[in-house]
């Protein structure tokens, strides 16, 4: 009997554990002895052990009848399918997810740092082809290539790559570009092709900068390290500001009239949680309100910029965030299930905690939760 069942589950984040020769196997020959190693910091103080135990328990059948009994109870490197392809197919059945889209881990470490942009390029055509291919052998695994903007022409070539690799989603970094805006007129590139290729971009945790400046972490109280015991990786500080970027990014994307320009063109804020949401619409029906004098293309284009992000935007909340309240105060075609599968933060019982929150909302809303605003961002037919 599978986890989840009685109604179709489509699932928007989910993630492989790439082990340390992953990359590699998919880096251009001529760049191989310049990727660096893999970067476990973040995962914290057993990270490495973790790795050993899991490539060491794939002999073990005993350790794989474990795993299939509770499928939800391993995490990270240990979990059912965290960085096989085959297995991943075998979770997918024991946890009765139709759908799911599958992103990295920590793959990108391994290049994003370097000083050569060559390299960083390389690495990134690596991962891409890498992601894809786990999910080329089941219809149900849908890959997330990752593009990071800061040069129109190079993100535009990435992003024809990765479709052209299968990509089911492009990832985008959404962080502030240093020369100008994501939504300059150079980024059209990006943007159109997404929109022509119906193939929506999607922001994800760990797609821009912490940006809690770090004196206010020096508190005068003991040092802390995030709750997965990884050092400096996220924090409770960190955690507050987390929305901040994505925030100011999807808000320009409206106000700029990159949604109006192309109106096929749609994006989802995924692991960035979904609390910020009903204030970000109310700030937005400020914006056109207190600026439409100084700022007279905010109410030139047919939709406000709150209609836009109604229209052509989606976003998970993290368990245990209140999605009846939030369901209540946008309606119900906005948020999206997640898993985070297998990461820790999705925790042991997702559904669980999902529901917990929702006793108050419809059942064609729970649908709309569970599957259909999915299919409406990745242009599937309905479940």
């Amino acid at each position: 009997m599978p986890y989840a069942e009685g109604r179709t589950y489509y699932d928007a984040d989910s993630h492989i554990m790439e082990l340390p020769d992953w990359l590699g196997g998919y880096v251009a020959e001529e760049m191989k002895d310049r990727i660096g190693p893999l970067q476990l910091g973040g995962a914290g103080r057993m990270a490495e052990t973790a790795v050993r135990q899991a490539e060491a328990r794939q002999s073990d059948p005993e350790a794989r009848a474990e795993l299939e009994a509770g499928v939800l109870n391993a995490k990270g490197w240990s979990a059912l399918g965290a960085f096989d392809p085959d297995e991943r197919s075998r979770a997918l059945d024991l946890l009765g997810f139709d759908r799911q889209l599958v992103f990295p881990t920590f793959a990108s470490s391994q290049f994003l740092g370097h000083e050569d942009r060559d390299v960083r390029a390389a690495g990134n055509r690596a991962l891409n082809r890498g992601i894809v291919d786990f999910c080329s052998h089941d219809e149900r695994l849908m890959a997330v290539a990752f593009v990071p903007l800061g040069d129109p022409a190079r993100a535009e070539a990435e992003v024809e790559a990765s479709l052209d690799d299968g990509a089911a989603a492009i990832q985008v970094s959404h962080d502030a570009p240093k020369r100008h805006s994501h939504t300059h007129p150079d980024y059209d590139g990006v943007w159109g092709r997404l929109a022509e290729a119906g193939v929506p971009f999607v922001l994800h945790v760990g797609g821009a900068r912490l940006n809690v400046p770090r004196s206010l972490h020096d508190n005068g109280l003991a040092p802390v390290t995030d709750f997965l015991g990884g050092g400096e990786n996220l924090r409770s500080k960190d955690y507050i500001a987390l929305s901040h970027a994505p925030e100011l990014f999807l808000a320009c994307m409206a106000m700029d009239g990159v949604f109006e320009r192309f109106p096929g063109l749609r994006g989802a804020a995924i692991e960035l949680g979904a609390a910020w949401v009903p204030t970000l619409l109310v700030k937005l029906d400020q914006v056109t309100r207190n600026f439409r004098k100084s700022e007279p293309q905010l109410n030139a284009m047919p939709l406000s910029p709150r209609e836009y992000i109604e229209r052509q935007v989606w976003f998970t909340p993290f368990p245990g965030e209140p999605v009846g309240d939030i369901i209540d105060q946008c309606g119900p075609d906005l948020l999206l299930f997640s898993s985070d599968y297998p990461h820790p933060e999705g925790t042991r019982d997702p559904l669980g905690r999902f529901e917990a929150t929702m006793e108050d909302v419809s059942g064609p809303a729970r649908e709309r939760f569970y599957s259909g605003n999915f299919a409406d961002l990745m242009g599937l037919a309905p479940a």
